[in-house]
């Protein structure tokens, strides 16, 4: 760090120093006619060169929290309270008057870059806007400098290559760090990450939080964090604040809190988490007695993608692997390894350009390619997002029937049997069928999204990250569903993620694909305890860990109770 003696002086000299206060905040949203309340009395602070890591399930108020202090509130929000910032109260603040401060004094790393990013604007341009936008003239050169160097910072190998693609030609973490290379463009003294690595894999979830931890140490900043990867915030943060229902339930020091919790929702938080159960599937008796054949078959397969700016890139690279029936196979790897493009392959959403792919249903038969409705019927995929893959305006009830409608199973009665059926399958209440998907939660919209994959009784669920973005209690949930409706049902999923620890959980076997190809294979136990790969020692080694005494501390395991779905 370049920095002087007389600056570093001064940096001792204002360690700790309360950068921003939040005192009494409260926030309710106008629905409907009503004021419907988010936060209630809500106080902290941020202190130069801490992190505070923001706690709690879906629906807590931790994004409200994020949203009031970087201004970018809905409209139908009502914010009452203090937030006391550079000798401003925020709160006060119109829109032109928050607008020099964002970007360069408060950085925002917002949760959803699918939702951020502009799909029409390359992501250089995306960055030079923002230097622009806040008056940086540079000479063409410099400002073209300027931004390799941030997407650099940011992880990516080839920045020059980035900065010329289109979001849509990223993958969802690559996104995420174009999302953090902007906010970090300038040097603020706040700095929010909603959720800043929730759709990354560990290894590079731990390069942007060592980059964010070095942008803290070097320029002091304040860091807010939203997360709800309690590992992480263990991991990183100096201070948490633990919410339930818009309300502080606990707070104070990361190690206070995590190691000796006083509320009893902190110690469900803890439990929750995976790996508090000694995180790994208890050993099973084969699904189907013998030798079955398997469920998928892969043989030599490889996918490649047309580019318009030379040859094609080849995602998936002579990929081999086998799933026994009525069992789960994870595959990880970090963010474009190839594994998303296969769970696509094997659902038929894209073509192989080579090798060959074997799809087989409950009874064993195999899917030939000229049966698509037959396929589309066993085969069903269950995505990362279900805010993005159900429609928002849609009732329940239309979304669980048009499956149904679409294979023609059964008449108006018992297709009505059938959804009701579905509900409980996944333990949501049948007044569920009245609400429209936007008025649900995360956690409720995913049951619903495995309801209506489960519509058609398939035989095979590819799921692809399909807890990445839920808090620890609802993912938990969402798990111990998933493990009861294979149990039943006897069904056969490929699961797609990068988080290690859910994988542990639920996985029979493991697949790690680096760079498009598969690097090691075999029983979910035998990996983690002994990788003989180097890759997959790096991955794990990149996993964040709660201290154990926060496990200890936690309460007994046992089905949650506190955070159950209304």
């Amino acid at each position: 760090m370049n920095s002087s003696l007389s600056s570093r002086a001064h940096a001792a000299a204002t360690d700790n120093e309360v950068l921003l206060s939040v005192e009494d905040l409260s926030v309710a949203y106008r629905v409907d006619g009503q004021d419907v309340a988010a936060l209630a009395d809500v106080s902290f602070s941020l202190r130069r060169g801490e992190t505070t890591a923001l706690l709690g399930e879906s629906g807590s108020g931790k994004s409200t929290i994020a949203g009031s202090i970087a201004g970018n509130l809905a409209d139908a929000a009502r914010a009452s309270g203090r937030i006391r910032f550079a000798q401003h109260d925020l709160l006060r603040l119109s829109e032109r008057e928050l607008r020099p401060l964002r970007g360069t004094e408060i950085g925002y790393v917002p949760q959803n870059p699918a939702r951020s990013l502009d799909p029409l604007i390359p992501i250089g341009l995306q960055l030079e806007e923002t230097l622009r936008v806040h008056g940086l003239r540079e000479p063409s050169g410099a400002r073209q400098a300027r931004i390799l160097g941030l997407l650099q910072r940011v992880g990516f190998r080839d920045p020059a290559a980035v900065a010329r693609r289109y979001p849509h030609e990223l993958s969802g973490g690559m996104q995420q760090r174009v999302l953090i290379a902007i906010a970090l463009t300038f040097t603020p003294r706040i700095l929010i990450a909603d959720e800043p690595t929730s759709a990354l894999d560990v290894t590079v979830q731990k390069a942007i939080l060592d980059l964010i931890d070095q942008r803290k140490a070097e320029d002091r900043t304040a860091v807010l964090l939203v997360t709800h990867d309690i590992g992480v915030a263990a991991e990183r943060s100096q201070n948490v604040v633990v919410l339930r229902h818009g309300r502080i339930v606990e707070a104070g020091p990361t190690d206070r809190v995590l190691r000796a919790p006083q509320h009893e929702y902190t110690r469900q938080l803890l439990r929750d988490v995976p790996g508090a159960d000694a995180g790994r599937r208890a050993p099973r008796a084969p699904a189907i007695p013998g030798i079955p054949a398997p469920a998928i078959r892969l043989n030599g397969v490889s996918v490649d993608y047309a580019s318009r700016r030379g040859p094609a890139h080849r995602a998936v690279n002579d990929v081999s692997f086998s799933v026994k029936p009525g069992t789960t196979l994870a595959i990880v790897g970090e963010s474009g390894s190839g594994k998303t493009t296969t769970a696509r392959a094997i659902a038929r959403f894209v073509a192989p350009s080579a090798g060959e792919i074997e799809v087989r249903d409950a009874a064993g038969a195999l899917l030939a390619p000229d049966r698509e409705r037959a396929f589309r019927r066993r085969v069903q995929y269950v995505y990362q997002n279900p805010y993005l893959s159900l429609n928002p305006r849609h009732r329940i009830q239309t979304v669980l029937a048009e499956p149904l409608r679409a294979f023609e199973i059964g008449d108006a009665r018992s297709r009505q049997a059938r959804i009701e059926a579905l509900l409980d399958m996944v333990a949501l209440p049948q007044s569920a069928l009245a609400r429209r998907a936007r008025e649900l939660s995360g956690g409720q919209l995913q049951r619903v999204a495995i309801a209506r994959a489960l519509a058609a009784e398939p035989s095979i669920l590819v799921l692809d990250e399909p807890v990445s973005a839920l808090d620890v209690t609802v993912q938990a949930q969402i798990l111990r569903l998933l493990e009861g409706l294979q149990a039943e049902l006897g069904l056969t999923y490929l699961f797609i993620s990068h988080d290690l620890a859910v994988v542990r959980r639920i996985a029979d076997e493991i697949a790690v694909m680096h760079e498009g190809r598969i690097v090691e294979h075999g029983p979910t136990e035998q990996v983690y305890l002994h990788p003989a790969h180097a890759y997959t020692r790096q991955l794990l080694d990149a996993v964040p860990d709660l201290p154990a005494s926060a496990l200890d501390n936690a309460l007994p395991a046992g089905d949650s109770t506190l955070a159950a779905v209304a």
